[in-house]
């Protein structure tokens, strides 16, 4: 009995070795799987991506190399011709100085200051070196505009106006000089201005005024025109005519030294000359009738006024005679009685 226990036992742990032995994986095949789990796994093949992009074109630079051009040298001019660099401009009047007469209706002052900024742009176009007496509505004395031009050994100066009367029919342009040596200066830019004013030519005149009679350069004064007549205050009031102005007074500045000469010596330079030599009225020794018309009558009213007390006077001590003759002859008369 106890043997068939043995048996039995044995046949049961039989059962189960054979079991867990079919169980196992052959060698040849735990081989395999090893591989496949230890195996490298192919790298997987990144797929691309397009990315579009807007990329501002670079400019492309072209580099040339250019042979510079020869420069011919401008011919020299005689000193007598060369035109100034420095150009000195001056407004007439100025502050409290209103310029004019009384009861003027249009400012002198500030319509000569108009005109000397436009003419100090137009002649830094040209190339000038523009010095200004006043940019401002500012008073200076005479002397200091006239200190000012002497400043500057190779300029010219320019002293712009306008013109008043009490004759209101009185119209016209004049162009005023002093020294020899400015007579071309004002042959050229009365000429041009004369061009392209509407008014009437009064001519170009020698007169010794202060600001040209004392400075050391080539000097002018421009009468623009006068205020007090109503048609050429009209035209002073317009900023195109002011500009009219300012160009002509550049370009007799620029063109001065194509004056014609009436010497025979330059004979030949007045034949190719494009601007004409002006005649002028010599008037040092005169006064215009209708700029000192005011004065006269001032000065009447003050004669008038003289004689008046001189009359009085005379009366006065007409009747203190007659009133001593009366007394002399009462007390000669009380004498004889």
């Amino acid at each position: 009995m106890q043997k068939h226990f043995i048996i039995f036992g044995l046949l049961i742990l039989g059962a189960f070795s054979v079991d867990n032995v079919r169980a196992l994986p052959a060698p040849s095949a735990l081989s395999a799987r090893e591989h496949r789990v230890t195996a490298a796994q192919p790298t997987p093949t990144a797929t691309p991506v397009v990315v579009t992009r807007t990329v501002a074109p670079t400019p492309v630079v072209v580099t040339r190399t250019v042979a510079p051009q020869a420069v011919r040298p401008s011919p020299e001019r005689p000193p007598a011709e060369r035109p100034s660099t420095v150009i000195v401009i001056d407004a007439g009047h100025g502050g409290f100085d209103r310029g004019g007469i009384a009861g003027q209706r249009v400012s002198e002052k500030m319509m000569n200051l108009d005109v000397a900024q436009r003419l100090r742009t137009v002649l830094q176009a040209y190339g000038y070196r523009v010095v200004m007496t006043r940019d401002t509505d500012v008073f200076l004395p005479l002397g200091t505009r006239v200190a000012i031009a002497n400043q500057y050994r190779d300029a010219i100066f320019v002293c712009v106006h306008f013109n008043a009367t009490p004759r209101r029919s009185a119209n016209g342009i004049e162009t005023y000089f002093y020294s020899s040596q400015s007579l071309s200066l004002a042959s050229a830019i009365h000429y041009y201005v004369n061009r392209v004013a509407p008014t009437p030519n009064r001519g170009v005149r020698r007169r010794g005024f202060y600001v040209l009679r004392n400075t050391r350069v080539p000097s002018v004064l421009v009468e623009c025109g006068f205020l007090t007549n109503p048609t050429e205050a009209e035209y002073a009031q317009s900023t195109t005519y002011r500009q009219q102005l300012a160009d002509a007074i550049a370009r007799g500045v620029r063109e001065r030294s194509l004056v014609a000469s009436t010497s025979s010596s330059n004979r030949l330079a007045a034949n190719t000359a494009t601007v004409p030599l002006q005649p002028f009225i010599d008037q040092t020794h005169y006064r215009d009738p209708d700029l000192v018309r005011h004065r006269k009558r001032s000065s009447k009213s003050s004669s008038k006024s003289t004689s008046s007390s001189k009359r009085k006077k005379a009366s006065g001590s007409d009747s203190t005679a007659k009133s001593s003759t009366k007394k002399k002859k009462s007390s000669s008369a009380q004498a004889e009685d």
